[in-house]
């Protein structure tokens, strides 16, 4: 019917692989005697905005993890290049969803609220293609440090540019412009998400090494929720003993 509500469907996914290059059988790895992968799913299932919830693998050892756990599995190929190829697959099987919400699979302090706060936002607009969220960041160091992705917005929290050089450069004193650290959640609008996985690596992307950008070279309005959750993830085996002393304490 014309002026009918749309009715959504939003999917949570996290992609989850074996094969990573600086940490190989990560999501399994034990944290506090819990796989990584389960910690990160028992902080998804508190999301009160999601209508399904999936864990997106290739591979068999992490897919007998998600039985025990109670998590519904979906089977991916083993060739994506990247977890936004791998969650776009997955979509292709929950006929039902309008949106997705790609659920990092390497973060146990996992926001439930952060993730609900960008459901109600694709929610509420229907015409909005993505959402991501940032956080403050004065740390000097973490501003250079490459790692760390920057962001920059406009007055309608639409984001600008994204990148791995401190951004804005000050030139000259701005104290109410403050740096914004990219958080790596991301929304889609399943027809958008689709549409994004064939578009052609952009120049800006290759350059930053940041796929994001390929979204914004062809237009796209990326909306960023503004959070002062830090969203820790775990990436490398040195990061184990302060990840366990976070998760200790939020427990």
């Amino acid at each position: 019917m014309s002026g009918e509500k749309k009715k959504s469907h939003i999917i949570g996914i996290i992609p989850a692989r074996w094969a990573s290059s600086r940490f190989p059988g990560k999501p399994l790895h034990p944290l506090l005697g819990k796989p990584l992968l389960q910690h990160v799913f028992e902080r998804a299932i508190l999301c009160s905005e999601l209508d399904e919830l999936v864990i997106a693998t290739d591979d068999d050892r992490i897919a007998a993890l998600c039985k025990t756990i109670g998590a519904k599995v979906i089977h991916t190929r083993s060739d994506h290049p990247t977890g936004t190829d791998r969650i776009a697959e997955a979509a292709e099987q929950c006929e039902a969803a309008t949106h997705v919400i790609n659920i990092q699979g390497d973060e146990p302090l996992l926001e439930p609220e952060l993730v609900d706060t960008l459901a109600r936002e694709l929610r509420k607009d229907w015409d909005l293609p993505m959402i991501t969220a940032g956080s403050p960041l004065d740390n000097p160091e973490l501003i250079a440090d490459s790692n760390i992705v920057k962001l920059v917005i406009n007055r309608n929290r639409n984001a600008l540019y994204f990148s791995r050089s401190p951004i804005p450069f000050r030139r000259s004193d701005a104290p109410s412009l403050p740096t914004y650290r990219h958080l790596g959640i991301y929304g889609y609008r399943v027809d958008f998400l689709k549409h994004f996985i064939n578009l052609p690596p952009s120049p800006l992307e290759m350059a930053e090494g940041l796929e994001q950008l390929r979204a914004l070279e062809d237009g796209a309005t990326i909306r960023v929720h503004l959070t002062e959750h830090e969203a820790i993830g775990l990436d490398s085996p040195d990061q184990i003993p302060l990840i366990e002393s976070l998760l200790a304490l939020s427990q």
